[in-house]
């Protein structure tokens, strides 16, 4: 009689990831955030380098300065971003051309910046791909590769595409961090067309096998 063997939880490889991560290309927009069509192609190295280098260090300074109410018409204005999710035509939904396998998390308000840093670098099950500084000094944005877990469903789903995978694995993520950590998420990053600023953060993180 043959015996059924019980399946494993999906455990992805943390090496795939960022193999597969370090060919994924975005869209870069200069600023201001009423601008549709991107600039150029980023990969994450040049998304890092471009944190890392100081060229938003005058307008990071100055949005951190400013009353909180002042702080969202500044950031529209005077930050270039990106939309880690993939190449677009223009910064819609419906005009993606390539997804990228990347998902942008944004965490908002956190009283702990450094500690939520460290618990998402040392997470068990998702690697770290991009960590940095939110804008505003006070939230962070996490890039993490959804490659994997979309790989693990292809067979079983093959109508399911990158672009409509993207939600699925967002509120998956969303419930895990949740869960495990008492995290919340911006609900706004399961839109796969979602922009993200890129301030000046000299403590960025980035995945070492990207670089």
């Amino acid at each position: 009689m043959e015996t059924l063997v019980s399946p494993q939880p999906f455990i992805p490889s943390p090496f795939a990831c960022a193999s597969v991560a370090s060919l994924a290309r975005f869209s870069y927009f200069a600023k201001p955030i009423s601008r549709l069509q991107p600039t150029m192609e980023f990969s994450l190295a040049d998304a890092y380098n471009y944190i890392k280098s100081g060229i938003s260090a005058q307008a990071t300074a100055r949005l951190r300065s400013l009353p909180s109410a002042e702080r969202p018409a500044f950031k529209r204005m005077n930050f270039d971003f990106c939309t880690f999710s993939g190449l677009f035509q223009q910064r819609k939904a419906d005009k993606l051309v390539r997804h990228s396998f990347l998902v942008c998390f944004d965490f908002d308000h956190l009283p702990d910046v450094e500690a939520v840093g460290l618990t998402l670098l040392n997470d068990p099950y998702f690697e770290t791909m991009l960590l940095f500084r939110s804008p505003s000094g006070d939230g962070l944005k996490w890039v993490v590769s959804m490659e994997q877990n979309y790989a693990s469903r292809e067979r079983f789903f093959p109508a399911e595409t990158p672009a409509s995978y993207h939600p699925l694995f967002f509120f998956a993520v969303q419930h895990y961090l949740r869960n495990t950590y008492s995290l919340e998420v911006d609900e706004k990053c399961k839109d796969v067309s979602r922009a993200c600023f890129l301030p000046f953060d000299p403590q960025a993180y980035i995945n070492p096998v990207l670089l």
